[in-house]
């Protein structure tokens, strides 16, 4: 089903994981399938069919929101620091969740998908939490120590149609 803005090529490329910076290592090409993919009711039949089509379940997502305060005024290192101390602290503290066990299993590491959005401030990251909290969304707020106080969150990995309507009104952090 391919569409005019469908890519005919998938690119990935490979790091080097044993310098002390990452550059390039090889680009994969690979040509997309033109084979016409199989119905839901050919899948339904045939399981090997299912497998080799392109998977049409919910994309699993986490989304992590900073504070567009602290990002006009701290080194930008210190906030993706912050993005990333709370992404993993969601993953670790919902580590046996099934959907955080398929996000993290070893054939979706190269493919995670994460939305980094941004709040004005403090205030406002504290509603978006609450609204996840009074929603049951799982999530994990980063209160940065020894200042005691909130500096971004993370959810924990979600199919997107389940997570995205509670972040559909933040900003794409740019």
């Amino acid at each position: 089903m391919a569409t005019l803005h469908s890519p005919r090529f998938i690119t990935s490329f490979k790091t080097h994981p044993t310098t002390s910076y990452w550059r390039p290592l090889h680009l994969h090409i690979r040509r997309r399938s033109s084979a016409p993919m199989a119905s839901t009711t050919d899948a339904a039949e045939s399981p090997a069919a299912a497998a080799n089509s392109e998977p049409t379940s919910d994309v699993l997502v986490q989304y992590v929101v900073l504070r567009r305060d602290l990002i006009d005024t701290w080194p930008l290192g210190s906030v993706v620091t912050q993005g990333c101390h709370a992404s993993v602290a969601a993953i670790w503290s919902h580590k046996d969740d099934p959907h955080t066990i398929d996000y993290c299993s070893p054939d979706n590491l190269d493919t995670m998908h994460k939305v980094t959005l941004e709040v004005k401030g403090e205030v406002q990251l504290k509603n978006v939490s609450e609204k996840l909290t009074s929603n049951n969304i799982a999530h994990k707020l980063w209160i940065e120590q020894p200042e005691n106080y909130p500096t971004c969150l993370a959810s924990k990995p979600y199919p997107k149609s389940v997570v995205s309507p509670f972040f559909k009104k933040l900003k794409l952090c740019k």
